[in-house]
């Protein structure tokens, strides 16, 4: 499992893929999140700003990222 530390409030969901090194560029990212291939919280995310805040989980292609503050 990966781990994001917040150095503000909050990471928006694509740079959380891009920090974890999950893809490759921001539209990577897009392309990903708008195909429903992620999850937050367990749930199917298709907003690629979506918020994440300390203790959301998000799960792509079998691996995890948990933000935490």
């Amino acid at each position: 499992m990966h781990q994001i530390k917040l150095r503000e409030e909050y990471i928006k969901l694509g740079q959380a893929l891009k920090a974890a090194g999950f893809v490759g560029s921001g539209v990577d990212a897009k392309n990903e999140i708008l195909d429903g291939l992620v999850k937050v919280n367990g749930v199917v995310e298709v907003q690629r700003g979506k918020k994440l805040h300390d203790g959301d989980m998000v799960e792509y292609n079998g691996e995890q990222i948990k933000i935490i503050k």
